[in-house]
Parts: C-alpha cells; structure tokens; sequence
C-alpha cells in the first residue's frame, strides 16, 4: 500500500510561523494558505542560510536571448544549411547549453494537449494521486513534492509527475486521456532528440551516430516530468526548484505561458522567455561527461510568483540505463590525454543524483578526475 501524505487542517496565522508543516503537496497547502501572507517555515530559504547556491547572484536586466536553432535545417539535405546550423549549435552549447529549438515538428496542439492532461492529474484527489506516489528513484511511475522530502532541508515550492516513456512506456491510469496523450507525444519529442543529439555530435567533431551508437540510445531512458508551481503568497522566501544541472544527455522543456525558469548565464540569472511552439533545450551532465568538458551543463532554477500557476514539462533523454558513459578518447585532453570524469554506468548515476540533496553540480563532482581549471 502506497504511503500517503498527511493532511493539512486549516491553519492559523501562528501555527504558519511557530510549527512545521505537515506535508503535503503544494497544490493542497496552498489552497490552505489561500488568503494568507506568510509561509510556513519549513518552506522559507530564509531559515537555513545559504541552502540555495548562488542565491544572492543577480538577476540580469538585460535583454539577453538565448541561442535558437533551427529544427528544419538539422534535417535538410542542403549541406551548407546544414553546416551552418551545426556551427550555431556548437557555440550554443558552449556558450550557453541552453537554446530554443523551433520548426521541430511536433504540433502545437500536441504540445498544450500534455500540459492540460498533466494539469488534470496534478487537479485530481489527493488520495487518487497517491495511487502514483513510487517508492524508487527508478519505479516507472511517480510523484509528490519538493524534490526528496528524506533529505531536503528545506521543502521547494513544487508538486511533480514522474514516468518513464522509453524504453518501456509506463503512465498513471489517471486522468483517462493521460496515457494516450503521453505515449504520441513521447515518439515525436524523442525523434528531435535523437536528432539535435546527432548534431551535437557532429558539432564535437565526432561521427553523426557516435552518441546514438557509443550510449545505446536505441534503448536510451526518456523520461516526462511534469512540474506543477502553485501561487506562493512569499515567492522572494520560497524556491521551486534549486540551481541544478539536468542528469542525462538532453532535456526537452515546454511550459505553459507563466515564466519562472531562470538559467545562469556569465554570473548572473537570466529569465527564460520561450518562444511560442518551441522546445527550450539544455545539455545534461552526461553531454559534459562524453565531451570531456567541451561542452558543460549549466545550472538553472525554478522561482515562483504570488499570482498564477506555472506548470513546465521536462524531458530529460539520456543513455540507456547499463550503458557506461566516458569521454570519449577523440576529446580527450590533447596534452595529456587524460579524461577529466571517471566512466560510470548511468544507472548507479541517476540513482545517486536523484536519491541525493538537488545541489548544483555535486552529483557531477563526486565522479570528476581532476580539478584542472580548463575543466571547472
């Protein structure tokens, strides 16, 4: 029998400040919260200093875009466009290892379809959500709240969905159309994939296949993780997500119209506005591994606002799960020739990652070989 999360009573201005919360998932203590100014502690930032890396960084004014490539012309048999838009991938990647991804293909309709069968779950009982809740960092299905409420010292301002949609395609029973949804939706997102993948390996100076080939991504893990931001009556104290890189190869990202995500670009935090029927990108920490440094995931987080829900749906696409991942030998250090990650089976990776506290790059450090500044 799944655990089920505590219940939350209505609560009083001084219960709010002089007791821990009970938990729950955020959709349900914030309509509890409803009308209230205040959140409780166990959610604020503020009690436990310097919980958030980089907290204090800036967040830049500046009209900065990130990079954009063009979908269509990874596909087309027109060598110079092709070349072109392969050269505009490599400097996103290292530039920023974030980038918009447009004219890819799948249909608007498609994409507003998941968000809303995705906030159909997260709108369902409490008790018929719990039927998901998962037990593993591996089960196929599952979800709750913050990120690992075993570990999080601070609880984040976020309800999430978990499943698995490749190799083997898994999705709750619940809403009805959920599952039919998902399981369209999930080979039209993994198609761009495997393609802009194909071109990051061109970019490397790698052959086309060498990721799809080297990491087994015929059997590669797709996974949807859909995230739901309720109104928080404090944004400035709370956190929806943490600076974090993404686990993984390639995550594919759409959200509703409400920002929140932020990416940290040159020191400094840089709010995300996508372009409409786009996919935001970002290279996950295995694209670093593979590159041996090149190109590097970035952290990124996720604010929250006191006005309207923001849901986000992320598909990170990495290795498949047995698949040891290295840096490959043709990008090695050319004076040393020395790889800077240790090669590690992405199984015990993700395991450890998403069962450990969501911190920066820690999960990427504890597997790095030396600290070489070209590297950091």
């Amino acid at each position: 029998m799944a655990a089920t999360f505590p219940s939350v009573s209505q609560p009083s201005q001084a219960s709010l400040t002089d007791s821990p919360p009970k938990l729950t998932s955020i959709k349900a203590l914030a309509a509890e919260l409803s009308g209230l100014t205040s959140i409780p502690p166990g959610y604020s930032f503020q009690t436990i200093p310097n919980i958030v890396n980089d907290e204090a960084l800036s967040v830049s004014e500046a009209n900065e875009s990130i990079p954009t490539i063009d979908f269509s012309l990874l596909t087309s048999s027109n060598p110079e466009e092709r070349s072109k838009v392969i050269q505009d991938l490599a400097k996103a990647c290292q530039d920023w290892g974030f980038f918009m991804v447009i004219n890819h293909g799948v249909p608007e309709s498609m994409m507003k379809a998941i968000i809303e069968a995705c906030r159909a779950f997260f709108e369902l009982p409490e008790e018929e959500k719990q039927e998901f809740e998962g037990k593993h960092v591996l089960d196929p299905i599952r979800c709750g709240t913050s990120f690992n409420v075993s570990v999080d010292k601070v609880l984040f301002w976020r309800d999430f969905l978990k499943f698995f949609m490749h190799p083997n395609f898994h999705s709750p029973t619940k809403p009805s159309r959920l599952s039919e949804i998902a399981l369209e939706f999930s080979k039209r997102v993994r198609q761009v994939a495997r393609e802009v993948l194909r071109g990051i390996s061109e970019s490397l100076g790698l052959e086309l296949d060498y990721i799809d080939k080297a990491l087994d991504l015929e059997n590669g893990v797709q996974i949807l993780a859909a995230n739901l931001y309720p109104p928080c009556p404090q944004p400035e104290l709370a956190m929806g997500l943490p600076p974090h890189s993404d686990q993984g190869l390639l995550t594919l990202l759409i959200q509703n119209e409400i920002g929140g995500l932020q990416v940290k670009h040159q020191e400094k935090w840089i709010n995300v506005n996508p372009i409409p029927n786009s996919f935001l990108a970002n290279i996950g920490d295995h694209i670093e591994i593979l590159s041996n440094g090149k190109y590097k995931s970035v952290l990124h987080r996720a604010v929250v606002n006191n006005k309207e829900t923001r849901i986000s749906i992320a598909m990170p696409h990495g290795p498949a799960l047995d698949a040891v991942v290295s840096p490959a030998s043709e990008l090695r250090d050319s004076v040393s020739n020395l790889p800077v990650y240790k090669a590690m089976k992405y199984r015990e990776y993700l395991e450890f990652q998403q069962s450990s506290k969501l911190d920066g790059k820690s999960a990427l450090e504890r597997i790095r070989l030396t600290t070489t500044k070209d590297y950091v």
